[in-house]
């Protein structure tokens, strides 16, 4: 009995320091600014107001939100499809200098964002991409899909190989081989390496605020910085904003969470 209060203590703990500050963000976006700049914190407004979010409606935030919804879905879709096929043939396939070109694909993403700046303006400058949704997704795909490739790589690994033959010495090709006896075992990898690519391309900043020189497609983290000036920071409404900003972030986390959990149950239970 003490051992389970005390685990249930420690959950309990856990989660509320986890959810601390979402639950700061959501009351100081409902503060009065008076309340904000208190000496002493209070937990909860006096007297809410929700006139913040009423002006992101009013504002350019709903058509923002609409061009990150784009970007982070296509890139994640894009991200997915290559990590699924590439994570495939450098786990099965004896590739030509594969250790190396593992070593290749980490160093990359090690790489500072700034680095790739001035390289990926110059090449979307020369196609006519710059400034358009197709050359931001590019650039996100830059960040996204070595990590991503190396994720299901690993994955794939896992994955015993005599699967497959036993598949195909039933008389099926390896492609069906593929799609019907190895795909369904990697979707936990696929949902993991989905998360990552969809939240990283979600928070990019510097890529957008570079290469997209139009305010009508400009993506939320973009229009997070107009809150802040020389002078004045408007933390009321960066915390309204961020609340829009966390929300697709959670979702998308629910839709996949189930294949992400059957997987970590899957390999509890391996062997």
């Amino acid at each position: 009995m003490t051992k389970r209060v005390l685990l249930y203590g420690a959950v309990l703990g856990i989660v509320v320091v986890s959810l601390f500050p979402f639950f700061w963000m959501v009351v100081t976006s409902l503060k009065p600014d008076a309340d904000i700049f208190t000496k002493t914190p209070e937990f909860l407004p006096t007297s809410p107001i929700f006139d913040r979010y009423l002006h992101l409606f009013d504002g350019p935030v709903p058509r923002q939100f609409l061009n990150s919804v784009l970007v982070a879905g296509a890139t994640t879709l894009i991200t997915g499809v290559i990590a699924l096929l590439a994570g495939y043939a450098l786990a099965r396939y004896k590739i030509p200098l594969r250790r190396y070109l593992l070593i290749v694909i980490l160093s990359i993403q090690m790489l500072p964002q700034t680095v790739l700046v001035i390289p990926l303006f110059v090449v979307l400058r020369n196609t006519d991409l710059l400034g358009t949704y197709q050359g931001l997704i590019l650039s996100h795909l830059a960040l996204t899909v070595g990590l991503a490739t190396y994720m299901l790589r690993s994955f794939y690994l896992d994955i015993p190989v005599e699967l497959e033959e036993s598949a195909m010495v039933d008389g099926a090709s390896r492609l069906k081989a593929v799609r019907l006896v190895v795909f369904p075992l990697v979707w936990p990898g696929l949902a993991a390496s989905s998360i990552y690519g969809f939240i990283t391309s979600w928070n990019e900043l510097m890529f957008s605020a570079t290469y997209m020189q139009q305010s009508e497609r400009e993506t939320l983290p973009v229009a997070l910085q107009q809150y802040f000036s020389s002078y004045y920071s408007d933390w009321g409404g960066v915390m309204a904003a961020s609340v829009i900003f966390t929300i697709p972030v959670v979702v998308f986390f629910l839709l996949v969470q189930k294949r992400l959990m059957q997987g970590m149950v899957a390999g509890a239970v391996k062997g």
